[in-house]
Order: structure tokens, then sequence, then C-alpha cells
């Protein structure tokens, strides 16, 4: 596996190895050895959770609150989406600012996000089935979520919001700039 740092600290794109044979293909999608080397720190992963969706869904943007916070690793097992996030970490300097990159079942990258981001996806192919490894166990009562198409963040989901589709609680979600993340 190789490691690649982003613009914003701590969100660290993890690129696995694909071995190609007349068989098919072989990687190795997690190796938490060698990524707490990397990072430098132990990490937990205690749950994993798969969704299927098809284009235009958009899943987003969740977080979970202390103590339930959750660094997250996400990768695509078939299909392409836009993968994003937000910083919330009240304290860094990127605080409000977003990064995102495509994600697909070629490419063999994966996007580790750690705890303090807000986390969203859109669907950009046909369907998309994605796999999030986790350090936390869901707690429904730590959930919250940002405004995906919040006027403060300008997030370009790379399809037209009329193609959209999300669910009511992500669409009830407020904005960035409230009170909200305290």
């Amino acid at each position: 596996m190789k490691f690649h740092r982003t613009k914003i600290p701590g969100l660290i794109i993890c690129e696995m190895k694909k071995i190609k044979d007349n068989r098919g293909i072989f990687f190795e999608s997690f190796r938490k050895d060698l990524l707490e080397k990397y990072l430098g720190k132990e990490i937990n992963i205690c749950q994993e959770n798969i969704s299927e969706s098809k284009f235009g869904v958009l899943r987003g943007l969740h977080f979970q609150k202390e103590p339930y916070s959750q660094s997250k690793i996400v990768a695509v097992v078939q299909g392409k989406i836009l993968d994003v996030v937000v910083d919330i970490r009240k304290n860094s300097k990127f605080y409000g600012k977003t990064f995102s990159m495509e994600l697909d079942e070629n490419e063999n990258k994966q996007l580790f996000i750690p705890k303090g981001f807000a986390h969203g996806f859109v669907v950009l192919s046909k369907k998309a089935v994605i796999s999030y490894k986790v350090d936390n166990y869901y707690n429904p009562k730590s959930e919250r979520g940002l405004k995906y198409d919040d006027p403060y963040l300008k997030i370009d989901w790379k399809i037209d919001s009329s193609l959209i589709i999300t669910s009511k609680k992500d669409k009830k979600y407020p904005s960035f700039d409230s009170n909200y993340l305290d």
C-alpha cells in the first residue's frame, strides 16, 4: 500500500497495489499495520458498513459527535462516486474547508477520513457499492449532519442538482455556519 497526504492534514489517500493475471485481480483492501505506521497512531477498526445506491443518490454530510465520533476508510467496490468531506475541527486552520475526490472500482484508491470531518458522497455511475470501515460504533443519538447544498460550503457535487436523490433526514440538516457543531 502507498499513502498520500492531501492538502488538509489528517486526510490520507490510500492506494492499494493491484495484482492482475489471467484469473482476474487481487489486492489487499486494508492493512492495519501499514496504515498505523503511516499515521503514527493506532486505529481500531470495529465496524464495516456497505451501501448500495443508484445514480444521483447523495448520502451526507454525516458525522457523529464525541464520544462517538468516527474515523473512516471509504472504498468503492463497484461503480463511481464523488466523495466529499468537510473539516469540522474547530481548532483546525482548515475549519469549514472541503475536500473531494472521485473514487471508483478501477483506481484502487481509498480515502482515510479522521475524526472531526463530516462525510458524504454522490453516486456518479449507474450504481455504486461503497464500503466504509470505522473505528467507533454507530450511535444514533450522536448522529449529526450538515446541509449538502449549504451556500457557505459551495460543494460542486458534479451532477445537476435536479438529479440529486437524498433522504428527508439529509434535507433537514442545518447549514455549516450555525451553532449546530457546538
